[in-house]
């Protein structure tokens, strides 16, 4: 059976970093983003690219109807698609707020409710990796709507891997730390700020796009096979230990 794998947000940086990695396990890929622009850009002509926005329940149909009609059914999912929006809350605008609930938790809750149905619909096994963060497991100053968001993706995590596990669909998650992607540009943008950032983990340092993608295939493939409702944090202890004060 051809080995079918459905990215979203392609075209960002931990996007790139699992389409580069699952391409070298051979896999066909299907690359959706919301500007086709933007994916040529990222991947020239390479792969299946779908230009559609999976923050709504038609946008994430169409790319499941798109995908099964030009390549096959996908029996991965890895959503990379999201935003960081930082910021009190007193002082966030509601737009923001929105804007970040609907990249992070509403893009993941439709895209894996049109995942699932398709692989059920054929009877197939299939497995499924979304994206949480270090500051969904642990407060931390400014990030009241991300992690919001992001609670909210493992939470549905855990409910969907209730749900399918009887058809044989694991749906995993992982939750990085701060990685160096365009995402965070502003963030690391001086060697002060990347140094402070850095700091910050129990093993200091700023993590890999790489990295991370190396769990998420880790997650599909045969090793972990028994493996379903689960956050893998990977984020330098930070949301687990208290690093040692000097």
């Amino acid at each position: 059976m051809e080995k079918i794998a459905l990215i979203t947000g392609a075209s960002g940086g931990l996007g790139q970093a699992v389409v580069e990695r699952l391409g070298r396990e051979g896999w066909s890929l299907v690359l959706a983003g919301r500007s086709s622009r933007r994916l040529t850009e990222t991947h020239s002509q390479d792969h299946l690219q779908i230009e559609v926005d999976c923050s709504t329940r038609s946008g994430a149909q169409h790319l499941l109807e798109e995908t099964i009609s030009r390549l096959g059914i996908p029996t991965a999912l890895l959503h990379c698609a999201g935003n960081i929006r930082l910021g009190a809350m007193h002082r966030m605008k509601e737009e923001d707020f929105l804007d970040c609930l609907n990249a992070n938790l509403v893009s993941a809750f439709h895209t894996l409710a049109a995942f699932v149905a398709a692989l059920r619909e054929a009877q197939r096994p299939g497995a499924a990796v979304l994206v949480s963060s270090a500051a969904a497991r642990i407060g931390t100053p400014n990030h009241e709507a991300v992690a919001a968001a992001k609670a909210g993706v493992e939470g549905l995590v855990r409910a969907a891997a209730a749900t399918y596990a009887p058809n044989g669909i694991r749906i995993n998650a992982v939750a990085p730390g701060i990685m160096t992607t365009p995402a965070t540009n502003s963030l690391l943008a001086s060697p002060a700020m990347r140094d402070m950032a850095a700091k910050q983990y129990p093993l200091p340092g700023i993590g890999s796009p790489e990295e991370l993608a190396d769990l998420m295939a880790w997650l599909l493939s045969d090793a972990a096979t028994r493996v379903t409702g689960q956050v893998w944090s990977l984020d330098g202890g930070f949301a687990a230990i208290r690093p040692l004060v000097k």
